[in-house]
């Protein structure tokens, strides 16, 4: 096998405040400054997105240059010297701080964005100076409804044009611009036209200040209240790296995370609001024949039936099991090893049904579940391949199933496959929220949410990646593989893991396409106050 030589890719050599770097051609002048930790300040600017050099509060000196340059808008040059704390620099940034805050509101009491405002944070670390304003500033609207996300106060906007950028270069879709001139410009959209775009909270996140807010967030919780914890947002195949925002058990935001391979800065609109439901409909205690019972009671009664239809024909050929693609690896994993183990014949796999139409070549993706992908390896790694919920219902309505163990939500089956339900001898169900099934089955063990559990989802593109449990379930609620491994016992299955890691590192030894993935470092709940601005 021949490997194809890569080229190498162009470097400059510099000097910035002193120190001699080395850094790859076409690599702007503050991305280059923060390779030695020097961090020059900044509004209009975005790794994300273009550089218009708009706000000029990047402005650098650069020897050889007879005035200051803006670091975000310059590529470096081979032997460059420049200076980023030169009292010429740090004084033409002081006047530019100045000059944005001219008919800024002191409104930071009540605005959303108080607590991880950049403009704040450059106010306090590099000027801290009394206003010199004596008259009065210029007032501009505010609460404007920009549509269904997004409210715009016009008085907070310091034009650095983040938010164009994102609709432009983003979502592809040109709805705000710049209107008027001088100290009367603001931003707006087009009349009769809305902020609609699927990924207009975007927008929310790259606003340096509080000149855009979230309708959904918007006067619900501080932002130094919060505590954070990433995870993967669990609204689709493509899997977004986000932080949950969270406080006293409580989510109150989902916001994107960077990550390079996959969502970038990024995330859609309808993935944010995917935390709202985690709280509502919850199964919180285990039922038997719809009577509430204790988890226990319920696990030896599915048990009982298990072993006697096995007793009844000497296997559980007449048994299936459902994987679900709302499920983490994990979860799914246990729960096939355990119906291998028990010689089930039928599994099928569940989830939420496909929707094309939602699919873009952006983000967001047909398929409206995270985990597919893994269940796909883990049902390929057991030596079968699972069917689908068709194929369940025709099994149903056919007397093909005496029993079914079932796993996680939206397990789609048509009106004859649910009545026939009633007519088989045992159905486990494990749900974290009520639908159609929970008052249809014998026995309902109350699951863990995607926010209550540790463990991993695989994305479309074959990426494990990493989900934490941020908030506590509800009742008795616990996590699907420890459900599982309950069940398994009761039935002579003894699988033993004493943590969620241990569980996965016996799972990636046998199924062949995990071998490389990692579990990941625990990391700490933090407090929004200590993990710096997002501006």
């Amino acid at each position: 096998m021949t490997t194809l030589a890569t080229e190498p890719v162009p470097t400059v050599t510099l000097k910035i405040d002193g120190h001699t770097i080395t850094v790859p051609k076409g690599t702007n002048l503050l991305e280059a400054a923060k390779t030695i930790g020097v961090q020059v300040p900044f509004f209009c600017y975005h790794p994300g997105l273009s550089a218009p050099a708009v706000c000029r509060q990047c402005l650098v000196e650069v020897k050889g240059i007879g005035k200051p340059i803006p670091a975000c808008y310059t590529p470096v040059a081979d032997n460059m010297e420049v200076l980023t704390q030169s009292p010429r620099a740090l004084e033409v940034r002081a006047q530019m701080l100045e000059f944005t805050l001219v008919n800024h509101p002191v409104d930071c009491p009540i605005c959303d964005k108080a607590g991880e405002c950049t403009l704040q944070k450059l106010y306090y670390e590099f000027d801290g100076a009394h206003s010199r304003v004596d008259y009065d500033k210029v007032h501009k609207p505010k609460v404007v409804d920009l549509g269904p996300t997004v409210v715009l106060d016009v008085e907070r906007c310091i034009s650095c044009t983040r938010c164009i950028r994102v609709c432009d270069e983003v979502a592809h879709s040109h709805q705000l611009e710049m209107s008027q001139r001088g100290d009367r410009t603001q931003i707006s959209t087009a009349p009769g036209h809305q902020l609609d775009n699927a990924y207009s909270l975007n927008t929310v996140d790259v606003c340096p200040v509080g000149a855009l807010t979230s309708k959904d967030f918007r006067f619900a919780m501080r932002a130094w209240e919060l505590n954070t914890t990433n995870s993967i947002c669990a609204g689709c195949a493509t899997g977004c790296n986000i932080e949950v925002h969270h406080a006293h058990e409580q989510i109150y935001r989902l916001v994107p995370r960077e990550n390079p391979a996959v969502n970038k800065f990024w995330m859609c609109d309808e993935g944010r609001v995917t935390y709202k439901e985690v709280k509502t409909r919850r199964v919180a205690g285990a039922r038997l024949n719809g009577e509430p019972a204790p988890v226990d009671k319920a696990i030896n009664f599915a048990a009982e039936r298990i072993a006697a239809l096995k007793g009844q024909s000497g296997n559980l050929d007449l048994m299936g099991v459902v994987l679900n693609a709302q499920a983490t690896n994990e979860d799914n994993w246990l729960l096939m090893r355990a119906a291998t183990a028990l010689g089930v014949q039928h599994v099928y796999l569940a989830g939420r049904p496909p929707r094309p139409d939602r699919a873009d070549d952006i983000l967001m993706h047909a398929d409206v579940n995270p985990n597919t992908t893994g269940v796909r390896f883990i049902q390929a790694a057991a030596g079968g391949k699972g069917k689908s919920t068709t194929q369940l219902s025709m099994d149903l309505a056919s007397g093909s199933l005496k029993a079914l163990w079932m796993l996680g939500d939206h397990v789609d089956l048509d009106e004859e496959a649910q009545e026939a339900l009633a007519k088989l001898d045992l159905v486990v169900y494990q749900s974290p929220h009520e639908n159609f099934l929970t008052d249809r089955v014998n026995v309902l063990l109350p699951a863990s949410s995607w926010a209550e559990v540790d463990g991993t989802f695989t994305n479309a593109k074959g990426m494990v990646q990493r989900i934490r449990r941020t908030v506590e379930a509800p009742g008795d609620a616990r996590p699907h593989h420890e459900l599982v491994q309950l069940l398994a016992r009761k039935l002579g299955v003894v699988i033993d893991y004493p943590n969620v890691r241990s569980l996965f590192h016996q799972m990636k030894q046998a199924v062949p396409e995990f071998a490389t993935a990692e579990f990941g470092r625990e990391l700490p709940v933090l407090q929004l106050r200590f993990a710096g601005s997002r501006g």
